[in-house]
C-alpha cells in the first residue's frame, strides 16, 4: 500500500471506529498516533454537531488535539470509559498488539484496561503473523534505564534507549524508553511477565487480552473485521 492510500485508510478506519462505536454522552478513550487522529477528528465533528461527548486523553499531544477540536477532557479515573480506541504497531491473529511507537504505551495501556470496550483500527501493513518485527518499548523508570537495559539484553534482545534530540525521550510520566527487538515473539504474554519482574519496568508495549475487536482497513477501500484465532 502506498503512502498515499496508507493515509486513506488510516482516515477511513478512524472515522469508522467512532461513527459504529460512538454514541450521545459517551465517554471516549482517545488514543495516540497517525490513526488515532482521524478518530479525534471525527469525535470533534459530532462534537461540533451538537453530540454530547467527553474524551479521556491517552497523551499530552492527544489532549491537545482534543482541546483543538473542541471535545472535553475528562480525567482519567473520574468517568468510566465506554468505549477506547487507538492504533497499533502491529496485530497477531489472537489480537495481541505491540503498541507504544509513539511513546504513550503506559497511558493508552491504563486507558485500554479501564475501558468497557476497546477497539483497535489499523491498516493492514499492521496485521502480522507473529509479534515482533517493530522494536517492543518498554517504559522505565530512569534510575533503573541502564540496569533495565542490560537485564533485558540478558533475555536475549537488542536494546536502544530511545531519544529526541540527541537526548533520552522522556515519556509523558518522566520515564526513560527502551526500543527492544527481540525477534519472533512466540509467547508474548510470557515476555511481557518477564519484562513487568524486572525492578524499574513500569510496563511494555505488549497488550494482552485487552483487545474487543479489531477493524482493518485494507487496500481496496474495504474496512473489515479481524476474525480472532483462537491462539499461536
Amino acid at each position: 500500500m502506498g503512502d498515499d492510500l496508507e493515509e486513506r485508510a488510516k482516515r477511513a478506519v478512524g472515522r469508522k471506529a467512532v461513527e459504529e462505536f460512538v454514541r450521545p454522552a459517551t465517554c471516549i478513550g482517545l488514543g495516540s498516533g497517525t490513526t488515532a487522529f482521524y478518530a479525534i477528528e471525527r469525535a470533534g465533528e459530532l462534537v461540533r454537531e451538537g453530540m454530547e461527548l467527553r474524551a479521556v486523553a491517552t497523551s499530552g499531544e492527544t489532549a491537545r488535539l482534543c482541546r483543538e477540536y473542541g471535545i472535553p477532557l475528562a480525567e482519567f479515573g473520574d468517568a468510566e470509559i465506554d468505549v477506547a480506541i487507538d492504533g497499533a504497531d502491529e496485530v497477531a491473529p489472537d489480537w495481541s498488539l505491540v503498541k507504544g511507537g509513539g511513546g504513550a504505551l503506559f497511558r493508552e495501556k491504563a486507558v485500554a484496561l479501564a475501558a468497557r470496550c476497546f477497539i483497535v483500527i489499523v491498516t493492514e501493513r499492521k496485521v502480522v503473523e507473529w509479534l515482533g518485527a517493530f522494536p517492543l518499548p518498554v517504559e522505565v523508570v530512569p534510575f533503573s534505564l541502564r540496569y533495565v537495559k542490560r537485564e533485558i539484553e540478558a533475555l536475549g534482545a537488542a536494546v536502544r534507549v530511545r531519544e529526541r534530540g540527541g537526548a533520552a525521550y522522556v515519556t509523558d510520566n518522566g520515564n526513560g524508553l527502551l526500543d527492544c527487538r527481540f525477534g519472533t515473539i512466540h509467547a508474548p504474554a510470557d515476555l511481557d511477565a518477564a519484562l513487568h519482574g524486572l525492578h524499574g519496568v513500569v510496563t511494555s508495549g505488549l497488550f494482552i487480552g485487552l483487545t474487543s475487536k479489531v477493524l482493518v482497513a485494507k487496500s481496496d477501500g474495504t474496512i473489515a473485521e479481524l476474525a480472532r484465532s483462537a491462539g499461536l
